[in-house]
């Protein structure tokens, strides 16, 4: 049966709205709390407003100070934009701090905006190498009590010993994303969870498919294979309402103008600079509502919800808020989801950890 949590992926629109949003978006997580949600996922973007609060470690803090429950993810901690030893060192914090309640979702970064890139003055074509050699340095320094020496492409370091060490044993517990099928069947062949982007429900199932016949292809046995599958999870936009009428009426418009948005500050600096970092090839999964949205009453939600159940896949990352929609009408959504769509899949919590 499927966990729920929500993506708090808060868009402002002009720099005079960040204060007001960053204050909606913790009383939405503080919500969230109260109401039961599993988990509170947190996204990384900079420079162009997708993303209000910016920096989800800092923003992190913020949540775990004014909750009590709730676990606190990132979706995804854009890691090539990091220091490794200094995103160790603020997760094991925040581990330690919530007592367990953190969930380190690791990524590359984008893979669209280069302009994030330039900002942090790292290129953009080396994204993939440093998140592969940060996420080793990671691990390595939660679980090296003696400290480690490390010679790489990026970094060379000599760290006498990680502290504060993390509060859950042997580290923090962690998921990486996969965007593409490829990077699923790379984390199936290891053996691992995963966090699959917004996708129609065909693909969804094709992937998981796939995902497990690699991992057995790779001699993981079926019980490993359930596991993983459990501790995976997908995300949906989701928009619920009293009728299918009155939840499209709020929940088209607001995922039509949330594409754009995210799409402007891409075409801005192609017009300046002729810079694209990847041709974007959206699938209707991503931008036509009919396929990316899940909308509607209570009743047609669940039903949809239903649907992703029959995967096997654990847990749905619903995100509420979408682009401009205003945050009372988010905040209703949420509590009619959590009354009377989420108590159809009652479930444990699926546990992300290596």
């Amino acid at each position: 049966m499927l966990s729920f949590s929500n993506f708090l992926f808060p868009e402002s629109r002009d720099p005079a709205s960040d204060a007001r949003i960053i204050d909606e978006s913790l009383a939405e997580a503080r919500l969230c709390d109260e109401l039961g949600v599993e988990v509170l996922w947190l996204a990384e973007h900079h420079f162009d407003g997708n993303c209000a609060y910016v920096d989800p470690v800092s923003f992190a803090a913020a949540v775990l100070a004014c909750t009590k429950r709730i676990k606190v993810g990132f979706a995804v901690a854009q890691v090539s934009l990091h220091h490794p030893m200094r995103l160790a060192e603020q997760m094991s914090l925040l581990d330690n701090i919530s007592k367990g309640r953190v969930i380190v979702g690791l990524g590359r970064g984008t893979a669209y905006n280069v302009y994030e890139y330039q900002g942090y003055g790292i290129e953009a074509s080396e994204a993939g190498a440093r998140y592969e050699e940060a996420e080793g340095i990671m691990l390595r320094a939660w679980t090296s009590p003696e400290g480690f020496q490390h010679e790489g492409r990026f970094w060379t370091l000599n760290v006498p010993r990680l502290r504060p060490e993390p509060y859950t044993k042997p580290h923090p517990r962690v998921i990486r994303a996969a965007s593409s099928e490829d990077g699923a069947l790379h984390l199936a062949r290891r053996g691992l969870p995963f966090l699959m982007n917004v996708q129609s429900l065909d693909t969804t199932v094709k992937r998981l498919a796939a995902y497990r016949a690699t991992m057995a292809e790779a001699g993981f046995d079926a019980a490993h294979i359930a596991d993983c599958l459990h501790q995976s999870w997908v995300w949906r936009n989701v928009v619920v309402a009293q009728t299918d009428a009155e939840a499209r009426r709020v929940g088209i418009p607001a995922f039509e103008a949330m594409q754009a948005h995210r799409q402007a500050m891409r075409q801005k600096i192609y017009a300046e600079q002729g810079i694209i970092m990847k041709k974007e090839v959206a699938p209707a999964a991503r931008v036509n509502p009919e396929h990316a949205l899940i909308c509607g009453s209570p009743e047609t939600v669940a039903a949809r919800m239903a649907d992703i159940d029959a995967t096997g896949v654990g847990g749905v990352i619903c995100s509420f808020r979408l682009g401009p929609m205003e945050a009372d009408f988010a905040r209703a959504s949420i509590g009619l989801f959590m009354a009377e769509v989420a108590p159809r899949f009652a479930a444990a919590l699926p546990v992300a950890a290596e």
